[in-house]
């Protein structure tokens, strides 16, 4: 049985059902959760014809991303905690997810990776399908994916 389950959240509604399922299986299985959330680097302008002016600064998303990292770990970390599962939580910043995510499943040893089929579609996106895919080819770590 599965005593460690690092579960990749990134707040959309999809990633909050599945955090809500790696909840009620690690209860039933008796283990523990590692809840990751992938970061996204600061975008690289692309510059063109004229110039492209960004009012963000790398530190202010930066920040915002840190916040938003925080508000989505402390959202599942407090429902895994109000039904008695032991859970941490991790954030890295990394512009390839699929890689952040099995990097932070072997570092904290983990021994199933519960992630969602897929999550935010557009720029914010941090856990599409194809992330999905790409953990499913490159991780000798089991994966469940919730649909």
């Amino acid at each position: 049985m599965f005593k460690h389950l690092l579960v990749p959240t990134d707040g959309s509604d999809i990633s909050e059902a599945t955090v809500n399922r790696a909840i009620s299986f690690a209860k039933d299985a008796g283990a523990q959760i590692t809840f990751f959330y992938a970061q996204p680097d600061f975008p690289m302008p692309i510059y063109g014809e004229g110039a492209l002016i960004d009012p963000t600064t790398p530190e202010q998303f930066a920040k915002g991303a840190e916040e938003e990292a925080q508000k989505i770990l402390a959202s599942a970390r407090s429902k895994t905690e109000a039904v008695g599962v032991s859970c941490n939580t991790d954030t890295v910043v990394n512009e390839v997810p699929y890689e952040a995510i099995i990097s932070a499943a072997e570092r904290h040893g983990c021994d199933l990776i519960f992630m969602a089929s897929h999550g935010r579609r557009g720029l914010a996106s941090l856990l599409l399908g194809s992330e999905t895919q790409k953990v499913l080819t490159h991780t000798k770590i089991p994966v469940l994916v919730f649909r």
